[in-house]
Formats: structure tokens, C-alpha cells, sequence
């Protein structure tokens, strides 16, 4: 796809500092920008490399102020981080998968539905009672259990599985071997301590707009639904358990756990590997720090790290002393030798 920078321009409400009909091809990071490329500059770590990439055109904060000229062309943008994103979705709008029909060998029950404009890859298979929406590419190996329903435009990657009964709203991508509606990890031990199976009889239910990302399982409900709303947007190898319920527009990274029945707010971001036990109420807009250990309830826009959990300014206080203990240690078992040789001298 070639643009020049007056049509990136127009397409970001942004102004252009240079050759508006300077033509570019494609996309770069700033420090590997080359002739032809599209960089940005968002984030002022990397404002050394402003003065050094190759990159034809850059995308900048109308708020920064260059300390010397460039050679480059310059769209100045209000949020640099969100023009880049846009650009890279008209790019992607523009290489969309074209893909439609159905490729043999694959299954479709003769008592599923299947919307217009589908794609089912070879080795798909498609249970009884399934209803697929219009416009849903489905690649192969992608298993659907019975009566599963997904939403128009939705995409399903090679080796995604979605168990008997749940739902997949609109929109929504479910990337490889992600796996929704296994069963909940119920059991309950008898007088001999041996653990039986408790039946896991409810379902899944992905909201419009919600990613998830690769190898990542969502457990089936116990009951009723494990509910992750719209606009969710999960990383690769997550966790999450029976009868969770995550809010509106929360993200969260990679490798992180939510237990059992923990119910998380709206438009919370959870670091990678960081953690919730079950049966918790964690509040609107809290931030979770990566690692962090939540054991408790929290309130709407806290902010956690650590574990156990503890506010954040006060975790970044315990970590600057952690590293300090050896040395605190040294000066402890000085003073305590002074303080015996004070005591024995008075004796």
C-alpha cells in the first residue's frame, strides 16, 4: 500500500512539515526506519533516534518540540501512538483475509448454520447446532461444539476450540489454540480424600470486540456463564477460571491467572504474570502491577504490585529496600557488636 503524506495527513487530522506529496510503502520502528518507511516517535525514550533514522516520513506529538532540523517529512498529530495505530489499520483493513467458501476436507453438521461470506478451512470441523455468523473466516484444524454461536466478522485462527455452548460475539478474534469453555477445575474431595469430579454445566460468553490471545483458556461456568464483556482484549497464555467475570475494555498480558468467581471491573490493566485468587470483587479502572498477587477485594482506580498486593508507591518503596537488605543486615550486626561492647565495658 503507498500513501503520500498528505493523505496520511488527512486520514490523521494531522499537518504536514515538508513534501506533502512524499510517497512511503511501509511501516518501521524509528531506530530501523529506512527510504520509504513510516516511523513514529511516541514514546521520548527513543527521541535520539529522531535525529538518526533513515525512515522517509515520521509521525510526532504536535506538543514536542525538535532540538535541530530533520531531512525527513514530519506528521504532526495530537497522539502520535494512536496515528500510528490507525495507519496500521487501514494497512490491515487493505490486506484483510479475502478468503471465502469451504475447503475439503472439513465437517459442517447439515444441522449447523452458516452465515454469507464465510471461510472454513481444511480440517475445520463444525458441530451440530452451530450458528456462524456472516463474514466469519474460520482457518483450519478450528474446532466448534455444538450449538456454539459466533458473531459476523468474527475470526478464528488454526487450532482454536470452542466447547458445546458458548458464544463469540461480533467481531471477535480467538487466535491460535485458544481454547474456550474447557471445564472449570472443579473437585471435591470424599471421606477418603479422593476427589470427584464436579460437572461443569454452564458456558462461555465472549461479548462483540474481544481478542484472546494464543494457548489462552477460559474456563466453562460451573453454572450459569463465565462472562468477559466487550471490548476485553487478552494476551497469549492466560488463565482465567470458572464463573469469571471480566469488565468492558480491560486489558490483560501474558501468563496472567484469575481464579474462580473473581468478578474484575471496567477498563482494568493487569500486568503479565500477575495474579487474583478466587471469589474476589476487584473495582473499575485499578491497575495491576506485573507479578502482583491480589488475595484481597479492591476499590475502583487502585493501583497493586507485589505480592501480597500492597499500593503501589509502597511497593516500589519495599523493592528499593530489598535490595538494600545485605547491607542493612552488615550495618545491624555492626551495631549490635558496639552496643555488646558498650554493655560489657560498663559491667
Amino acid at each position: 500500500m503507498e500513501l503520500t503524506a498528505r493523505e496520511i495527513a488527512a486520514h490523521l487530522n494531522g499537518e504536514v512539515e515538508g513534501n506533502p506529496d512524499l510517497k512511503v510503502s511501509g511501516f518501521a520502528r524509528i531506530e530501523q526506519g529506512t527510504p520509504g518507511t513510516l516511523c513514529f516517535l511516541a514514546n521520548t525514550k527513543y527521541e535520539e533516534w529522531l535525529y538518526k533514522t533513515k525512515a522517509s516520513l515520521v509521525i510526532v506529538n504536535k506538543s514536542f518540540k525538535l532540538k535541530q532540523a530533520v531531512p525527513y517529512t514530519i506528521v504532526w498529530v495530537d497522539d502520535a501512538y494512536r496515528g500510528i495505530a490507525a495507519m496500521l489499520d487501514l494497512y490491515a483493513a487493505a490486506n484483510a483475509v479475502k478468503k471465502k467458501g469451504r475447503e475439503r476436507p472439513s465437517h459442517v453438521s447439515w444441522r449447523a448454520k452458516v452465515g454469507k461470506d464465510c471461510y472454513i478451512g481444511a480440517f475445520a470441523y463444525i458441530s451440530r447446532g452451530a450458528k456462524i455468523g456472516n463474514n466469519v473466516k474460520i482457518f483450519p484444524h478450528v474446532y466448534v461444539g455444538d450449538g456454539v454461536t459466533i458473531g459476523d466478522n468474527s475470526i478464528l485462527y488454526s487450532g482454536a476450540k470452542i466447547y458445546a455452548g458458548c458464544h463469540v460475539g461480533k467481531n471477535c478474534i480467538l487466535h491460535s489454540s485458544a481454547i474456550i469453555g474447557a471445564d472449570g477445575f472443579g473437585f471435591a474431595p470424599d471421606a477418603e480424600k479422593n476427589y470427584k469430579k464436579i460437572p461443569q454445566i454452564g458456558n462461555v460468553v465472549l461479548e462483540d470486540d474481544v481478542e484472546v490471545g494464543a494457548n489462552t483458556c477460559i474456563d466453562r461456568a460451573t453454572m450459569n456463564s463465565t462472562i468477559i464483556r466487550q471490548g476485553v482484549k487478552l494476551d497469549n497464555l492466560i488463565q482465567l477460571g470458572h464463573n469469571v467475570e471480566i469488565g468492558r475494555n480491560t486489558v490483560i498480558a501474558a501468563c496472567a491467572a484469575i481464579a474462580g468467581s473473581t468478578k474484575m471491573g471496567e477498563r482494568c490493566m493487569v500486568g503479565g504474570q500477575a495474579g487474583a485468587v478466587g471469589h474476589l470483587h476487584i473495582g473499575n479502572d485499578v491497575m495491576l502491577g506485573a507479578k502482583t498477587g491480589v488475595s484481597n477485594d479492591l476499590a475502583d482506580g487502585e493501583s497493586r504490585g507485589g505480592w501480597p498486593d500492597m499500593p503501589v508507591g509502597l511497593f516500589r518503596r519495599v523493592s528499593v529496600l530489598l535490595r538494600k537488605l545485605p547491607e542493612l543486615f552488615l550495618q545491624v550486626s555492626a551495631l549490635e557488636k558496639e552496643l555488646k561492647k558498650i554493655s560489657e565495658n560498663k559491667n
